[in-house]
């Protein structure tokens, strides 16, 4: 019986390891035989989880046709592969896929750095910041005392507390978008709604329209739902969207959904303006596409003057076109996995139906604490502290990475959690299993495309400031240093640092 669970085509790997594109080498640098560079690019795209484990590779001259190599190329890169734990091969069954013993599987999203890890490793992978002290601990203590009564009950809300569901409508009209409760739905984060969106409007084969780049874990979220993924290349800089693209996108393929971040967009921080919300909303809607239009970065803005536009839902107030999505996990705390759904009552009431069938509620104490927050005037103050600690962390982190990797090339984005950064010529791939050896944990720029875009990028998050925010960046000079030397090949794997 044949131990791969899936297939990855030649022309599919061949455009995986060609967007792992090196800096020329220098006068005097030593290049890596070919079929050292081959393997070594293959084990890349497994460690990251870009080609699965137990995935069946294609036959040795189905690749060298498809990478223009010689045979002995891909045979001599299969069998060091297999030397190094990478690859299994059985006679009449083929080679996939595989980790080394010991080695952890590799993760596709972008998951927390485990607490363990915490003291030797900075953690650049995660966008999240501690919690808001003291709002965190009053709203619980506040959920606590208006518990009672709920404890009396079954406990599942399938919609969510109608308390909540009242004051996040009451949000959205104070917004100037007349909402009401029967328009929310609240759910377990905004990854817990986005997940019962596609599945409520997006089949298997159907495809999805997603800004290129655009958040890596709701990527891999679609990827795993069967969704085909349509890339819309953002406008340059920090620009927002390019609306002829997006138009070109809806009318040529047609998608079922659409997927943005109008508000400080994950990863590049771009910021649509209302002309380009309105111009979308009115694309979708010509074209029969529904707009799911991702909130959760809205109230992190962090210079003085930002003018918000409107939101993308007040150009179809109905609910009709967009669907749009909130959560306290970025502007409060990752830790409070409240999230919510704004759509037209039939929508909700679809989603609420279908919910049967997933997690049946969001948990009642968290939902409690929330409504704390809105109610008392203490999420205002939380954010207002959110919004110091990432001011102060991205300014810190600017600055050292400009003096450390001048090279490395970035705008500043004027709210969010990210920075995206071009990586002067370096794989974005090798530099992050560079950071995992000396200590820094990255995420490269290929997680945020589809089919191997962006590998000269990475996504620096505003997670930790001063003296940390100057390491962290002294770490990755020298994670690049290695890439450069071309050190990072070998065959050898990352080193897990432990506390």
């Amino acid at each position: 019986m044949a131990q791969w669970t899936s297939a990855m085509g030649a022309a599919q790997l061949a455009r995986l390891l060609n967007s792992q594109q090196d800096r020329p080498a220098g006068p005097g640098t030593r290049r890596p035989p070919a079929y050292r560079s081959l393997a070594d690019g293959i084990r890349l795209l497994v460690l990251e989880g870009r080609v699965p484990v137990a995935a069946r590779l294609p036959a040795e001259r189905e690749l060298a046709l498809a990478l223009s190599v010689s045979r002995t190329t891909v045979a001599a890169a299969y069998e060091a592969l297999r030397t190094e734990g990478f690859l299994e091969s059985r006679r009449g069954a083929g080679s996939w896929t595989a980790v080394p013993a010991g080695n952890p599987l590799p993760a596709r999203g972008l998951e927390p750095l485990p607490p363990e890890a915490l003291g030797s490793m900075i953690d650049l992978g995660c966008a999240a910041l501690p919690a808001p002290e003291p709002w965190l601990t009053r709203a619980v203590q506040g959920a606590l005392e208006e518990l009672p009564p709920y404890a009396h009950t079954h406990g599942d809300y399938p919609a969510g507390l109608p308390a909540l569901r009242s004051m996040i409508a009451d949000r959205y009209t104070a917004r100037g978008i007349p909402t009401m409760p029967e328009q929310i739905m609240v759910t377990t984060g905004a990854m817990g709604a986005i997940d019962a969106i596609c599945h409520l409007f997006s089949g298997r084969g159907e495809r999805i329209a997603v800004e290129s780049p655009s958040y890596a874990n709701i990527l891999q979220l679609m990827r795993e739902a069967g969704a085909r993924l349509v890339p819309v290349a953002m406008a340059a800089g920090l620009a927002g969207w390019d609306l002829d693209r997006w138009r070109q996108v809806l009318r040529d393929a047609a998608p079922r959904i659409a997927y943005v971040v109008a508000d400080f967009h994950n990863p590049t921080g771009a910021l649509a303006d209302e002309d380009q919300r309105r111009q979308l909303v009115e694309a979708a809607r010509s074209a029969g596409t529904v707009l799911v239009a991702d909130e959760t970065m809205s109230e992190l803005w962090l210079d003085e003057g930002v003018e918000m536009p409107r939101a993308v839902c007040a150009f179809d107030p109905a609910g009709s076109t967009v669907i749009t999505v909130g959560s306290a996990s970025k502007a409060f705390w990752a830790g409070m996995r409240i999230g919510w759904v704004r759509a037209a009552p039939d929508v909700i009431r679809s989603l609420v139906a279908a919910r049967a069938y997933a997690d049946l509620g969001t948990p009642v104490l968290e939902q409690l604490a929330v409504n704390w927050l809105f109610n008392t005037g203490g999420w205002e103050q939380a954010v207002a502290i959110r919004r110091g600690q990432a001011r102060e962390n991205r300014d810190a982190l600017v600055a050292a990475v400009r003096r450390e990797l001048p090279d490395w090339e970035f705008e500043v984005p004027r709210g969010g959690l990210t920075l995206w950064v071009r990586t002067g010529g370096l794989s974005g791939s090798r530099l992050a299993e560079a950071g995992e050896r000396v200590g820094v944990r990255v995420p490269s720029g290929p997680r945020f495309g589809v089919d191997g875009a962006f590998e000269g990028y990475v996504r620096l998050p505003f997670t930790v400031g001063g003296a940390v925010a100057e390491e962290a960046a002294v770490r990755l000079a020298a994670a690049a240093k290695l890439v450069e030397s071309g050190a990072t090949g070998g065959g050898e794997t990352p080193r897990t640092f432990v506390a």
